[in-house]
């Protein structure tokens, strides 16, 4: 697929000058912090060396000191605690950062947890949860990764005798559930100076000032650190800001050699084949969060959340072995599905040819529409939505969109069809009664069509210099790897080299459709590479024209042996 390579403006050569001066760092790397808006020295320190020390004080965040003042006057009076999740990573890893943080203060008989069922009770606060509550004599639910937009829901409660803290990272509607405390940074009332945490951030900052009110040691909160990082791993949160500063911290918890790993996160570490490779936010992405994940969409998510808390390896084994099988269950659904939906696109002349896809089958399960849509999306590159047949016999689904276009609006535009939808930007929720989905996929197209610019339809690839391929060194890359973590908001540097060439005889396809190879510049220097899906390039290359290329870099091992590798992600021949 034809790809739109933008290049990101060169910073102030000024700037970076001076700013290599003082860090005496090459240019290259300053030009890189300077595009991440880092441009003095102090900066620079905490950039690459993110302290706890820096995080923001948590009774900055609206209502902090009524939900402290709440869960204070529970502890006193023995009351109960019920702590409320949503069930994808997220959601299950704010229930066991603040489970298992607030049982050593209550005892294991004056708290639990509670996921909804994906599919019985839906997404977020439900009143079978709040039923539970109240007959089971908790007097008090903390809910997290949902519950902002839960006014009804929150309403019930009051009536019921239960109260609520909310800890919520979505965007709230125009009232606010009448909850003891609502914390959320992206209240338009918060001041609190960083708006990007996620679910389970905004969990660990009440227990963070939950602890401090309490004068409790921060090491037992530090200590959970691991679980937080796999939030913001897996609800692709921007790696900024203090979200940086808690991943960079999660990471080296999860990479440390002499610390006792949790047994639930290091039974997932080898299900997912991931064994001694030290850890990042891509190996959590693609390792730990569909088998986490699989449990809600396939079943019950209340298993990720036992797995997550299991004090030995032995149990910890046998859940993530459970929660594995669910996931390899998972997988067989998504690739029919994603099979399924690729073909239908394929035999539809309109289809093809359209600005969006909007597919529906009866009996595609609920559990990988998501995951489907995505896949859709990566094939054609435009707005998604994915639709299958509920319990209730209405059509619900998922949506995703391409950079820069806004599927939760265009969806808004198409109200009038809908039952329910939310969402953001770049991926939604709706439902709708089945006999709208005609209508809604006539009018859904009409408006992206009417809307979506040409080149919104053609991935990007965004580039961040030209360097020449012998500015690659393990020095370099050893520079490169303490702009780590990667992620939103600080990827991965993709760099472009130009009029390079191919080692004779270098070239082959590998695998399904990858290419791999051995470029020079110079006719000297030599360096690995691989693209993957860059197979249909292999016939030009082999004519021996020069071509440019856009990459990150990466250390490969093969046997044992490591050697840097250039991990292409397009090629475009000069003109």
């Amino acid at each position: 697929m034809e790809k739109r390579w933008i290049r990101k403006p060169v910073p102030d050569p000024a700037t970076v000058r001076q700013l290599a001066d003082a860090l005496r760092v090459n240019e290259a790397i300053i030009s890189l912090l300077c595009q991440r808006e880092v441009s003095s020295f102090e900066e620079a320190r905490a950039y690459f060396r993110p302290v706890l020390q820096e995080l923001p004080n948590p009774l900055r965040m609206r209502d902090m000191d009524r939900a402290v003042e709440r869960l204070v006057r529970a502890l006193h009076e023995g009351e109960r605690v019920l702590v409320f999740g949503d069930y994808d990573v997220d959601g299950t890893t704010s229930v066991a950062v603040v489970y298992s943080y607030l049982l050593p203060l209550f005892g294991p008989k004056r708290i639990d947890y509670y996921i909804p069922d994906r599919y019985q009770e839906g997404y977020g606060v439900s009143e079978a949860g709040i039923d539970y509550a109240a007959q089971h004599g908790y007097a008090l639910i903390i809910a997290l990764d949902c519950g902002v937009k839960s006014v009804d829901k929150v309403t019930y409660a009051t009536t019921r005798g239960v109260d609520f803290i909310i800890c919520d990272h979505h965007l709230p509607g125009q009232e606010l559930p009448p909850a003891v405390a609502v914390l959320d940074p992206k209240r338009t009332d918060c001041e609190y100076p960083y708006k990007e945490l996620s679910g389970c951030g905004v969990g660990f900052k009440l227990m963070q000032a939950l602890g401090e009110h309490l004068g409790l040691d921060e090491e037992p909160l530090h200590e959970l650190l691991d679980l937080l990082a796999v939030s913001i791993a897996a609800d692709i949160v921007p790696i900024t800001g203090e979200n940086r500063i808690l991943a960079y911290h999660g990471l080296r918890l999860l990479n440390d050699p002499q610390r006792p790993q949790r047994p639930g996160l290091d039974a997932l570490r080898e299900l997912a084949g991931l064994g001694v490779n030290e850890l990042n936010i891509t190996s959590l992405v693609f390792g730990f969060s569909p088998r986490i994940n699989a449990a809600g969409r396939m079943g019950d998510a209340k298993r990720s959340v036992a797995m997550l808390l299991a004090q030995s390896k032995e149990e910890a084994k046998e859940k993530a072995g459970v929660v594995d099988k669910t996931n390899q269950e998972r997988r067989g659904f998504d690739t029919s599905t994603t099979k399924e939906a690729l073909q239908m696109i394929e035999d539809d002349a309109v289809l093809r040819t359209a600005s969006s896809t909007v597919l529906f089958k009866q009996d595609w399960h609920k559990g990988v529409v998501g995951i489907v849509a995505s896949r859709c999306l990566d094939k054609y590159y435009r707005p998604t939505i994915i639709l299958t047949a509920s319990n209730d016999g209405k059509a619900t689904g998922s949506a995703r969109s391409v950079v820069g276009f806004d599927v939760h609006e265009a969806i808004g535009e198409c109200a009038d069809l809908l039952d329910q939808f939310g969402g953001h930007m770049y991926a939604a929720g709706l439902t709708m009664p089945i006999e709208n989905v005609p209508a809604f996929r006539e009018k859904f197209e009409r408006i992206v069509a009417g809307r979506i610019l040409p080149e919104q339809l053609i991935p990007p690839v965004e580039i961040d210099g030209v360097l020449r391929l012998s500015d690659v060194t393990p020095g370099f890359f050893n520079l490169l790897r303490q702009m780590e973590p990667f992620g939103p908001g600080n990827s991965n540097p993709v760099f472009e080299s130009r009029n390079v060439y191919i080692v004779p005889h270098s070239a082959r396809i590998v695998g399904n459709s990858h290419l791999k190879l051995v470029l020079t510049q110079d006719g000297h220097y030599t360096i690995d590479a691989i693209g993957f899906g860059l197979g249909e390039y292999l016939d030009r290359i082999m004519q021996g024209h020069p071509f440019s290329v856009c990459y990150t870099v990466e250390m490969n091992e093969f046997r044992g042996v490591k050697s840097l590798q250039l991990r292409l992600k397009d090629i475009r021949w000069e003109e």
